[in-house]
């Protein structure tokens, strides 16, 4: 049996510590093939998601997928995003967190979940917030 990825452990941790903390999660995206988000507020092959307990339904941290549903400009989508694309996990109030390398190999996992289709349409997602986030790479 393949050893499993600390990656969505430490993920799991971090966005607990922001909710606990009083914070609002934040999620970096490298978007690929695999990847269900509002697409044409993709920028530069990234996309920055709240994916604070407010601003998200169903949330639900995989070791391969993260899922959950959300309303972008009123409109409900359900969202989901390979492990291994995303490349930071951080606080919008501070910018504490981790970053990690986007593997394309995690990505990929051992499929996509019944239903779900790459390159949906939806509208506008969060802007990235200001100020410089301070994220520890993990490997």
């Amino acid at each position: 049996m393949p050893e499993l990825s600390t990656k969505p452990y430490l993920m799991r941790a971090i966005y607990d510590w922001c909710v606990d903390s009083g914070y609002t999660p934040y999620l970096t995206v490298t978007v690929d093939a695999l990847t269900r988000v509002p697409m044409e507020y993709v920028k530069d092959g990234q996309i920055v998601l709240n994916i604070g307990p407010v601003a998200v339904e169903r949330f639900r941290i995989g070791n391969e997928f993260i899922e959950f549903s959300a309303r972008f400009n009123g409109a409900g989508r359900e969202i989901m995003i390979p492990v291994g694309a995303v490349s930071a996990v951080y606080a919008r109030e501070n910018g504490q967190g981790l970053s990690f390398e986007v593997t394309p190999a995690d990505a990929v996992g051992t499929g996509r979940p019944a239903g779900a289709e790459a390159g949906d349409e939806s509208p506008p997602a969060p802007t990235r917030p200001s100020g410089k986030p301070s994220l520890r790479r993990v490997k």
